[in-house]
């Protein structure tokens, strides 16, 4: 089987979807690797090192669609501005693809759509179930745990007060408030970095559970009181609430965030639009200064007046919505990345080549286009397929 890793073409995207490492043990299975010439390099993983682990570069990306079998990206297929056609029409019918498709998004239908009639077999790693057999291939876990870190980091970069408290010769200074909102993968490594820059930390999620896991990382917990069977859906993930609940759980909030410096918005219910949690009166009444790190934005964002994509300082407050956080830390973010990848291609190969078993719970969970069709449920649904 050939395995082609084109470089991404997504604009700042730095991240590719195989590190050397890997490469050297998808050789080591019996496979052959094309990497696109310069793939690695924003990501610290040059050309060489992926020569000397066996690849074999290709300087046309035309020619690597065209050679291999499987293709992995990071990010969803694109229109190549370069070459003046889409990624998906550089691909063939009975090709397999592997990358973030997050297709049960609007904005890509059409792609998906291509993608069956193109007759491609595509996965996406957004599916990847949270089951124990399924951890080592889940990129989505990997990379909220980036983006806790990072994003932590970010609004630390823009307060204009220290985080730990700091004893000086002209007086103590306190430490700043942190309060973490949606205690899930992300917002777990956000309270945790947090901590060891030495803020104060809040955690506050419908979830009982998530809550016991932010107070055994020595945060605060905010009792939102939602009830548990309102508040937790199937696999142990946040359900949507009603506008009666968030309007209580606003009402909650408000109360805290007028004393915090940082607030990290993470909450999120799969598959469906972001929750409000922090509405534009709500933001006017934060100190002046205060950060707001929105990492839901790409689901439409826990703050009202997020901007996708951008920093901006509303009411006096910097509040953050970039995108693709995780692409921020792109040697760390490829490394986990790359292996989650590994390890997924590796469960769904047999004697050197994919097999997909419609019957397997994993490979249900992903498979997007099929035979021409497109089969995941929730995409369907969004597109509105019987």
């Amino acid at each position: 089987m050939i395995i082609g890793i084109p470089k991404e073409i997504m604009l700042g995207e730095a991240r590719i979807a195989a590190s050397p490492e890997t490469v050297e043990k998808f050789i080591k299975d019996g496979q052959k690797v094309l990497i696109e010439n310069g793939a690695g390099i924003n990501s610290l993983y040059h050309d060489e090192d992926y020569v000397a682990m066996g690849a074999e570069l290709v300087s046309d990306p035309l020619d690597l669609y065209k050679r291999a079998d499987l293709i992995l990206k990071v990010k969803e297929p694109l229109f190549n501005e370069a070459l003046g056609m889409h990624e998906v029409d550089m691909m063939h019918k009975g090709q397999y693809l592997i990358t973030f498709i997050h297709p049960a998004s609007p904005v890509n239908h059409e792609m998906v759509k291509k993608l069956a009639a193109a007759g491609v077999t595509s996965l996406t790693l957004d599916g990847i179930p949270r089951i124990s057999r399924a951890q080592n291939m889940d990129a989505l876990t990997s990379m909220s745990t980036c983006a806790g870190y990072k994003g932590i980091l970010m609004a630390a970069n823009d307060l204009s007060i220290f985080m730990p408290q700091m004893f000086t010769a002209v007086g103590m200074l306190k430490p700043a408030k942190v309060l973490v909102i949606g205690v899930g993968v992300a917002g777990l490594q956000a309270l945790a970095t947090a901590k060891r820059l030495g803020a104060i930390t809040y955690g506050a999620d419908i979830r009982p559970a998530a809550i016991e896991q932010a107070k055994s990382l020595g945060a605060k917990a905010i009792e939102l009181g939602v009830p548990a069977e309102i508040a937790v859906a199937e696999g142990g993930y946040a359900n949507k609430l009603s506008d009666e609940w968030l309007m209580k759980e606003r009402e909650v909030l408000a109360d805290i965030i007028t004393d915090m410096d940082i607030i990290f918005c993470s909450a999120l219910i799969p598959g469906k639009v972001a929750p409000i949690v922090l509405t534009e009166e709500m933001v006017k009444t934060m100190k002046k200064g205060s950060v707001i790190v929105d990492i839901s934005i790409d689901q439409g964002g826990n703050c009202a007046i997020t901007t996708p994509g951008e920093k901006e300082i509303k009411h006096g407050v910097m509040i953050q919505g970039i995108k693709n956080i995780p692409g921020l830390l792109p040697t760390s973010s490829t490394w986990m990345f790359a292996n989650n990848v590994y390890n997924l291609v590796k469960y769904l190969t047999k004697h050197a080549y994919l097999v997909i078993d419609l019957e397997d719970e994993i490979i249900r969970s992903i498979l997007v286009t099929f035979n021409g069709e497109i089969v995941h449920e929730g995409t369907k649904e969004a597109m509105g397929i019987n």
